[in-house]
């Protein structure tokens, strides 16, 4: 791609102004490897407070946010959104549900509430994740994706 092409890339935001505003939401979902002691303070408080709690903040901030992250999004009205928080094995699993009666999706949204809680649980948990040589060697943040999107129906 040349460089006048990339100039002339930019379109803005999407005119969903013509469309009914109709009930959508999406889940979206991911995991944070730890390590055992980064567990435990899961489990636990760590020294930075409760993990859990303290990262459903996080994920919901991050889903009203949205628009400022990502800047082809809505401002969307955000109707519902849940966090749900999973211990399997060695990692937290960080499971969003937004929901909304509008013109677009809320799929962003979702992905944005998951990622941000799963970065906000690492960042708490910075001390015990580190090695002696200040490295996170059991720590990554995977499988983050959108496990369902639904758009007219409200059946939960």
């Amino acid at each position: 791609m040349g460089h006048e092409e990339l100039s002339n890339s930019w379109t803005g935001i999407v005119d969903v102004g013509s469309k009914d505003p109709v009930f959508r939401e999406a889940i979206a979902t991911g995991t944070l490897e730890l390590s055992n002691e980064g567990i435990n303070a899961v489990k636990g408080i760590s020294s930075k407070g409760n993990v859990r709690e303290i990262s459903t903040i996080a994920s919901i901030q991050a889903v009203k946010d949205t628009p400022r992250m990502l800047p082809h999004c809505h401002l969307i009205p955000i109707e519902g959104c849940s966090v749900n928080w999973d211990i399997e094995g060695n990692k937290l699993r960080c499971t969003v549900t937004v929901r909304t009666h509008w013109r677009t999706g809320v799929e962003m949204e979702a992905l944005c509430g998951v990622s941000a809680g799963l970065l906000c649980a690492w960042d708490m948990l910075k001390s015990v994740e580190k090695d002696i040589r200040g490295q996170y060697p059991n720590s990554r943040i995977d499988g983050v994706q959108v496990l369902k999107k639904s758009k007219g129906d409200q059946h939960h």
